[in-house]
This record gives C-alpha cells, structure tokens and sequence, in this order.
C-alpha cells in the first residue's frame, strides 16, 4: 500500500470517528440545582417554624426522558417523581419548615440507574432580639454580698450594678453604678459577690442591689442583715449573770437561821429536866 493510500484510510477513520457522537456520560445527562442559577445550594432562614418555598431544577441534557425521584428529611414536593423529557427542564416547588436549631438537609435526586444528584438546603432558625436580666439570691455573708445575675433574654449582656444599704439611723452604703468584669451569654446564670469590709458592728440594715444593661433593662434585689457583736454581748450577758448569782448569794446568807435573834424568834424556850433522884 502507497503512502498516498495509507493517508487516505487514515483521514477516512478520523472523519467516522468524528461524525458518531460520544455517549453522554451520567453526569452531562441531567443535573439538580436550585431555580435561576447561581446558587450552589439553598439558603433560608426565619423563626422557628415558619414554612419557606423555594424551587428545585431538574436539567435534562440527554436525548431521552429521564425520571427521577426527590427526597430530603423535612422537605415537601409537589411532585416527588418527575420525567423530564430530552433536553428540557422540569421544576419542582417545594416547601420546608424552619426548625428550632439552625440546619442543613439535602435533596437527592436519583434516577432508575442508580444515578443521584444532591443539593444542600441551609435552614437558620432566627430569635427576636429580648434583653432581660434579673439578680437573686441575694445575702450578707460575713464581709461579702453574694448574689447571682442570670441573662433571661437572647442577647449577650454586659451588667452594670449599684450597690445601697440603710441601717437603723440611715445610709451606711452607697455604691455607684460601675461596669462588671463579666459578660452573660443567653441563658447563663452567674454568682458574684461584692467586698464590704467596713460594715457596721452592730446594725440592722435593708440591701438593695440593682442591675442595668444595654435595651434598657434592669431589676432590683433586697436582702435584710442584722450585725452583733456576740463576743461583746457574751461578755456582758455573763458580767450581768455573775453580779445577779452573786447578789442573790448575799441575800439568801442574810436571812438563813444559824442562831441569834433572828433564828430564836417565834420558838418555845427550850427547858432541860432536871435529875432529883424521886421516885414516883
């Protein structure tokens, strides 16, 4: 065979191979995306157990239908099985409930091949924003003031607190409002305590501790103490006891009946009978 007849046969097999085209592999033949193109995945987001909608494509790139069937945990279709015809479109609404808790489902798309698809559904569960703070357990505990704040809202909250106390004559303890060295989370409950050295010795005194933050919120605790000091008053209390016992000693010695006047008063004369020796 000549060089010239050997080109020939080689140009005829390329132009064969040219003209018979590839078989379409199982990716290019259809495809799951969410509608208008863009998105990767899907994306929603609002409180907990609001219901969103949104659509899903089924591409069919092939020359002949294809059907698939939908499925994804929490998400409704219209219609869960669709045929696509060739090289057309099908979209499926569907819908799905915000849960309490941010998420992510997928949808699955699968063929009678075997063949699946899958696409992302991101599912954020959003709180209205409430800012509440409360302070408890308040008491006097020796030198300290203990208590506890607890963040009753969703935001994070940095307190500010403003410490007074009245005694029996008035005010004993006046503190300022000023920023604590904390900061609550929702929901988080914390125990602090507040240094109060120069307390009054003896007092009967009203706490009141108030906490404010950020939106505006605050509240108010009171505790009653009552300071004494025992060692002292034990100390008199037995001086009191001691001078008592012995004033009532001293009285009782006054008046017991070991002779003299005052033991023969009201008594008989007591007369001894003599021994005369007669007989009677």
């Amino acid at each position: 065979m000549s060089s010239a007849v050997r080109v020939l046969c080689l140009c005829l097999s390329l132009l064969l191979l040219l003209a018979v085209p590839p078989a379409a592999t199982a990716a290019e033949r259809w495809s799951l995306a969410p509608l208008g193109g863009g998105r990767p995945s899907f994306y929603g987001e609002g409180p907990a157990g609001t219901v969103l909608e949104d659509t899903v494509s089924v591409t069919n790139r092939s020359d002949v239908p294809v059907t698939v069937r939908l499925r994804a945990t929490g998400v409704r279709f219209v219609d869960g099985t669709v045929r696509v015809p060739a090289r057309t479109r099908a979209d499926v609404p569907f819908t799905v409930t915000v849960p309490a808790a941010d998420r992510t489902v997928e949808i699955v798309a699968r063929d009678p091949d075997g063949d699946e698809r899958r696409v992302r559904v991101q599912l954020r569960a959003t709180v209205p924003e409430l800012s509440a703070l409360t302070v408890e357990h308040v008491r006097v505990s020796g030198d300290r003031i203990e208590y506890e704040l607890v963040n009753r809202g969703t935001t994070p909250l940095t307190p500010k607190l403003a410490v007074h106390a009245d005694g029996v004559l008035g005010r004993v303890l006046e503190r300022a409002p000023r920023t604590l060295p904390v900061d609550l989370p929702p929901g988080s409950r914390t125990k602090l305590d507040e240094p109060w050295l120069d307390r009054p010795a003896l007092d009967a005194v009203d706490v009141r501790l108030t906490v404010t933050a950020a939106g505006g919120v605050s509240d108010t605790a009171v505790a009653s103490a009552r300071f004494v000091p025992w060692g002292e008053v034990t100390g008199v209390a037995g001086a009191l006891v001691a001078v008592g016992a012995f004033f009532a000693v001293w009285r009782r010695r006054r008046g017991e009946p070991y002779g003299g006047e005052a033991a023969d008063a009201g008594q008989p004369p007591y007369r001894e009978a003599e021994l005369t020796g007669a007989r009677t």
